[in-house]
């Protein structure tokens, strides 16, 4: 089984400290009119937030303008996370964590639509090992241009199939958002929503979760849940 855990709203928060290295990276290279107005982050790969964030600066999202971009964001994050208890797991998460690790067959890894290197900043900066997720999609590893989140359980199948030499029984895919429900169903996965984001339990099920939890505190409940989903 590979059971694959967004991070932002899902894993952990970081009180809008990425998003607030974003703004400020935006506007560092290209000025004031590389905001976020009207920009949606929740559930976003961040290459698409960085192209509106162009588009209001009237700037094309030209391959050198995205990596001075990115750059600038990295420096921001590395920066910012140097201060410690700047982000925070969300409830029962370590504790599910831990005994999907003692659990025979399980494979876990990280969909999202952060960069790897900031997007496991801000993991280590909540206090969870990393070393556990051994085959994950980032916001960046869509083949397709304009990227979607859609196009990501394929890159974590595939990554799958090459360490372990086989196809998954099962993907399970967990999320905080509509973005992570309709990726998975989009390839026949499961999808188990948590409502510790900006989406209660009850919209993640209306928008076709198989399952949804307020958030991950009862360990043997939602653990028995992705075992059998």
């Amino acid at each position: 089984m590979l059971f694959l855990f967004d991070i932002d709203g899902t894993l952990l928060s970081t009180v809008g400290a990425g998003m607030r290295c974003m703004e400020a990276a935006g506007k560092e290279v290209f000025g004031e009119g590389c905001h976020t107005g009207g920009v949606q982050f929740a559930g976003r790969l961040d290459p698409l937030i960085m192209r509106e964030m162009l588009a209001n600066a009237g700037l094309p999202p030209s391959r050198e303008n995205i990596a001075a971009f990115r750059a600038a964001y990295e420096r921001r994050m590395l920066e910012t996370f140097q201060t410690p208890g700047l982000g925070r797991s969300m409830p029962g998460v370590h504790e599910l964590l831990k005994r999907l690790d003692a659990e025979f067959g399980v494979t876990m890894g990280l969909l999202t639509g952060n960069f790897e290197k900031t997007g496991l900043l801000k993991v280590r900066a909540c206090g969870i090992d990393t070393a556990r997720f051994q085959v994950s999609a980032w916001g960046d590893d869509s083949p397709h241009d304009p990227p979607e989140r859609n196009h990501l359980p394929p890159v974590a199948v595939e990554r799958y199939r090459k360490k372990l030499g086989r196809d998954p029984s099962r993907v399970v895919i967990i999320g905080d958002t509509p973005y992570d429900v309709a990726c998975a169903k989009a390839h026949g996965h499961i999808a188990v929503g948590v409502g510790t984001g900006k989406f209660s339990r009850e919209a993640l099920l209306d928008c076709g979760a198989d399952h949804a939890f307020h958030d991950l505190s009862e360990t043997e409940k939602v653990a028995q849940c992705l075992l059998s989903a």
